[in-house]
């Protein structure tokens, strides 16, 4: 009885560990691509404007531009349908944003692009953090200002949907743009970006 026991203990030890190692397997393992992280530079991404894009401490970051446009990172390739998951830190004043599927990667708009805000002092706040600008608005419209923050975009067809920090914030039906590349923005404040990964779906 004794040694079944141990056997049994052994069986259910080793399920454990596997479960737990399944549960610690990182994005990659399930289809993620890693666009941005500590351990890797710009080279998936194209500049767009003038913003002072560093890699501090494994954290990409922009605390001031050039003149009064906004300036972008591009990604260098293309995309229809997928998931994308940006960790990302602002301050209280801070203008950014990730726009997807934009229709031209060298003029990066919010009227070419789907642009997820992230502006918790937006002056209409209804397209503020959380929202999609001019397509789907943010009731009440969550702040992100002054922690690290996780969008989770999943854009599949016509269906887009922002997820905030675990949080659905707005869902929309919508075919202006089916595919493109995705940018983030640098408006004022400060802005970090620690990761951003994509699963295309």
């Amino acid at each position: 009885m004794k040694r079944l026991s141990v056997t049994r203990l052994g069986v259910v030890l080793v399920g454990f560990v596997m479960g737990g190692c399944a549960q610690l397997a990182g994005p990659d393992d399930s289809g993620w691509v890693t666009l941005l992280d500590g351990s890797k530079g710009l080279e998936n991404w194209a500049r767009v404007g003038s913003a002072n894009w560093d890699i501090v401490a494994g954290v990409l970051q922009a605390d001031k531009k050039s003149g009064k446009e906004n300036a972008f990172l591009v990604s260098k390739d293309s995309y229809d349908d997928f998931v994308l998951r940006v960790e990302f830190w602002a301050s209280d004043d801070a203008n950014s944003g990730v726009f997807i599927r934009c229709q031209d990667a060298t003029k990066i708009t919010d009227k070419s692009c789907y642009e997820v805000n992230i502006y918790d002092r937006r002056p209409d706040p209804s397209y503020g953090t959380g929202a999609i600008v001019n397509f789907a608005k943010v009731s009440p419209m969550p702040k992100a200002g002054g922690r690290w923050n996780t969008y989770e975009i999943t854009a599949k067809g016509t269906q887009l949907v922002v997820v905030l920090n675990g949080r659905k914030t707005v869902e929309l039906d919508d075919r202006s743009f089916a595919a493109g590349p995705v940018a983030l923005q640098y408006g004022s404040g400060v802005v970090k970006f620690r990761k951003v990964q994509i699963k295309p779906l």
